[in-house]
């Protein structure tokens, strides 16, 4: 399976979470990630951040929490869950306050809204977990390698970091030592900090030795040409994205937009030149790799589009206090989004064994 591929279904599955605050449908689409995810990890360090994606949602849906509790909501509201002791703030600081009521209007909105931005962040650790980080950095076009190379280099730091923790708490846990507290941190992260030192070492050895960073000779002109296309492209796509967005750039967003990403492209493919490189068993885009790119921009059009349509079912209200209703139609769209467990490749671990040939008699 390409790796971009799955990078498009969880961008389709976060472009559909953005679109609504609707409680159930985002707890569907986490649990659509989630079962995805569950079917195709594998064993790899990559594969495993994607608990730590999951505790990062639920810790962002707890602060979120937290801050309308003590900090107050902006929706006012009628059912008084507790009355908190306000702070006293000086005059400079109207419209903010430290305590006083909570609501069950208030809490309800910051649910919502901290829950648009769980199922974000969940979508992105599906992709973490599902693409390999360095096969996705043989796709990426020859102008963006070395920014690929720092990005792929950041995403797999984390799980190499979180692994050797795991490992070194283990091994003092078989030892007898202490693996919690002031001292068992001091004594795992001065290895992981060696570690990690030993790894940029030998990092840094193997692109010297593989040539990275040399580039090739272009004519003057070829550089400033592809330095004119991709900053007018940027520009183009900037100016067409908010022409889209606002009503008075109906008329000219969709062209500029087209416009700006042709010159983009355009400038990314003469920048592929300075970086002449070979790429050895690259990755094919298949089948497959459409039918799970596919599904997840399916899922974000029919949610926009759902969205446009009847936007009370996708964003519900907080007054009055009722609950949610969950709409067939989005909800129909989401499940979607199950595509890639039916028909990506299963991952090698995961695959049965092959039955063993009957000996003749």
């Amino acid at each position: 399976m390409h790796p971009g591929a799955w990078w498009v279904w969880a961008l389709g599955l976060g472009t559909a979470a953005s679109r609504t605050t609707n409680p159930l449908l985002l707890a569907l689409l986490m649990a659509v990630a989630g079962f995805v995810v569950a079917t195709h990890r594998t064993d790899a360090p990559w594969a495993r951040s994607y608990t730590a994606f999951v505790k990062l949602a639920a810790a962002v849906l707890v602060i979120r929490l937290a801050f309308a509790v003590f900090l107050g909501s902006p929706i006012p509201g009628t059912h008084v869950i507790v009355t908190l002791p306000e702070i006293p703030l000086p005059h400079w600081a109207q419209g903010v306050r430290i305590g006083g009521r909570v609501t069950a209007e208030g809490l309800l909105f910051a649910l919502y809204d901290g829950l648009k931005l769980a199922a974000l962040l969940v979508c992105v650790g599906a992709a973490n977990a599902l693409a390999n980080p360095a096969r996705l950095l043989k796709s990426l076009p020859g102008a963006l390698y070395e920014a690929g190379v720092a990005v792929v280099v950041a995403l797999t730091f984390a799980p190499h970091l979180i692994a050797d923790v795991q490992r070194l708490r283990a091994a003092r846990r078989l030892r007898g030592r202490p693996d919690r507290g002031l001292r068992g941190l001091l004594h795992v992260g001065l290895p992981v900090l060696e570690g990690a030192l030993e790894r940029s070492v030998a990092l840094a050895a193997a692109m010297d030795a593989r040539g990275y960073g040399r580039t090739a000779q272009v004519p003057a002109a070829v550089r400033r040409t592809t330095g004119a296309l991709t900053l007018g492209g940027l520009l183009g796509v900037c100016a067409g994205t908010y022409g889209l967005l606002t009503a008075a750039g109906d008329s000219y967003g969709l062209p500029v937009l087209l416009a700006g990403l042709g010159a983009a492209l355009g400038g990314l493919w003469l920048g592929g030149r300075r970086s002449p490189r070979t790429r050895y068993r690259p990755d094919l885009w298949g089948v497959r790799a459409w039918l799970v790119a596919g599904s997840g921009v399916a899922v974000a059009a029919l949610m926009i589009v759902a969205a446009s349509q009847d936007p009370a079912a996708l964003g519900p209200g907080v007054i009055p206090l009722v609950a949610p209703d969950l709409p067939l139609l989005p909800a129909a769209a989401i499940l979607l989004g199950l595509l890639p467990a039916f028909t990506a490749p299963a991952p090698a671990a995961r695959r049965a064994p092959a039955p063993a040939p009957e000996e003749s008699a």
